[in-house]
């Protein structure tokens, strides 16, 4: 009887030391620093943001958030080293729209349903349909109307085949009933060179990255992807104004974690976003770059992300678009 008793008691103090161990791991959380891969070049739009949000989540958290960049492969690159790090909220990927868009387009090596956990929303950013400012065209009427009577010989360029700037291209397309020729770059910056330059015709440039070449006067803004104005520009309208009703696209940045996170780290993680994108100065940052800031729930970012991609999904399907 004694052993038994003994017995139990020592599986007793397992139990309960298993069981405290828990909560101290999520109050313990973070005692080093967190990594945040942004699968994006530096000096991006996602780059731009991820470093303001970072620079308050450093000063809440109370340790040092370093942002790491590993572009290439349409984000896959960067997302793939989250997937295969360890699940204990040290390494964090900050990505953007082309989350939802490559389970339309291409064979990827992870599966973005299952292999991470959405955190949090931080920031959606509309388009800007921008041209160069000695264009024929001086409004988006016209625009539509050049490129209707020019089938075929407006050009558009995005920064990559597949992504949210390509696919804006693609769903005005399909509903002005316009055929214009994409043109893919590797990267916002060359494209944005390019429509300066006269080599391309229209760029849907991400509000972050394009408005102060529009407010520098290097190039003219004739729409916007939202369905409200910009702020900074009052007098560009919207798409959805312009005679295409619901018309609505907007880039977005958030976080994710590898499966198998701990669902309080998670919880933790997704209420320090929240309360960074909403601290009023990083929100005037942020507001800056042309960017609105969201913050959400981690359940209420999955029903989004699942949203975008099967909207991303119908029309790939529609249009045919294949990488």
């Amino acid at each position: 009887m004694p052993s038994l008793v003994r017995l139990a008691a020592s599986g007793l103090l397992a139990t309960l030391a298993s069981t405290a161990a828990l909560p101290v791991h999520a109050q313990d959380y973070p005692s080093r620093p967190i990594r945040v891969i942004v699968p994006y070049s530096a000096g991006g739009g996602a780059d731009n943001a991820a470093r303001v949000i970072a620079q308050r989540l450093s000063a809440s958290l109370r340790t040092q958030v370093v942002i790491d960049n590993r572009p290439g492969a349409s984000g896959m690159i960067g997302a793939q080293a989250v997937v295969q790090a360890a699940p204990d909220g040290y390494t964090v990927l900050y990505d953007a729209s082309t989350y939802a868009v490559n389970p339309a387009l291409r064979k990827m090596p992870f599966d973005p349903d299952t292999d991470l956990i959405p955190v949090s929303l931080a920031i959606t950013v509309p388009n800007i349909l921008v041209v160069h400012p000695d264009a024929p065209y001086k409004t988006f009427k016209e625009f539509i109307d050049y490129a209707r009577q020019h089938p075929g010989k407006v050009s558009y360029a995005s920064y990559g085949a597949g992504s949210p700037a390509h696919l804006v291209g693609e769903l005005l397309k399909s509903q002005a009933r316009i055929d214009m020729l994409h043109v893919p770059y590797k990267g916002g910056a060359p494209a944005l060179a390019d429509v300066m330059g006269g080599q391309v015709n229209a760029y849907f440039a991400n509000a972050a990255s394009g408005l102060s070449y529009v407010e520098s006067g290097r190039l003219k803004a004739l729409a916007v992807t939202s369905t409200k104005r910009l702020a900074a520009l009052p007098d560009t309208p919207t798409i959805a104004e312009s005679g295409f009703k619901d018309f609505e696209v907007l880039e977005w940045n958030g976080f994710f974690v590898p499966k198998g996170t701990p669902p309080a780290i998670v919880e933790r993680l997704a209420t320090e976003v929240r309360q960074a994108v909403n601290d009023p100065d990083t929100r005037a940052k942020l507001n800056t770059l042309g960017l609105d800031t969201v913050g959400s729930s981690p359940a209420e970012f999955a029903r989004f992300i699942q949203g975008e991609t099967r909207r991303w999904t119908a029309l790939a399907k529609s249009n045919r678009i294949v990488e």
